[in-house]
């Protein structure tokens, strides 16, 4: 069976889309409905305002897509620790990423998100992963988004937190701190660092 959540999702992108392309003012209104109904679900099942979830999300002038979130895999010199940044918003851990910007490629998202969330300068090596997060078992929320997790070398620089971080350091696979389930799963992380151990460049995709 489908979640809930996932189906309103799909009853947005349905009105989003419909208001995209519709050509007169009836159908307009049709969909505009269709929009609110949908954002009211969505309100009761992530216990939320319907307020803050039209905050959230950005008016639709075009079809609308997938958000992209790119992550960095930063292994230690001896490949036995992982890279991490602290989140301020909820205090748990995550591979440093974010969202990728409009007019970054993903290998300069990555860098910029690694640099600004830890001090360290990094060169992307391969695309470990395209996960979707529909498939794995991460929190509810509004927006549909693909994964992209890419293994990156350190190549200078100093830890440091960033300006919205509260921490970063390296830990090791076996001891992993307490995760942010909303930006990475330590599913996601084990499957990518067995990955880049084995020399396994072929990217795992949902």
């Amino acid at each position: 069976m489908i979640p809930l959540l996932d189906q309103i999702k799909k009853l947005k992108a349905l009105a989003d889309t419909g208001l995209v392309y519709a050509t007169d003012d009836y159908n307009r209104e049709r969909y505009e409905q269709i929009l609110e109904i949908s954002l009211e679900l969505m309100a009761q099942v992530g216990n939320t305002s319907v307020d803050a979830l039209k905050a959230a999300f950005a008016p639709i002038t075009e079809y609308p897509t997938v958000k992209t979130d790119v992550r960095a895999l930063v292994l230690s010199a001896d490949k036995k620790q992982v890279l991490m940044a602290r989140e301020s918003v909820d205090g748990k851990w995550t591979l440093p990423g974010g969202w990728a910007d409009i007019g970054e490629t993903p290998r300069e998202a990555v860098v910029k998100e690694v640099w600004e969330e830890t001090g360290i300068t990094a060169k992307p090596l391969a695309l470990l992963a395209v996960f979707d997060k529909r498939a794995h078992p991460h929190p509810p929320q509004p927006f549909y988004v693909y994964k992209m997790v890419i293994l990156c070398e350190a190549v200078s620089g100093e830890l440091k937190s960033g300006f919205d971080m509260a921490g970063a350091d390296y830990f090791d696979i076996e001891n992993l701190p307490e995760l942010s389930e909303d930006r990475i799963l330590k599913s996601q992380v084990e499957l990518v660092y067995k990955k880049a151990v084995e020399g396994d460049y072929v990217a795992y995709f949902d």
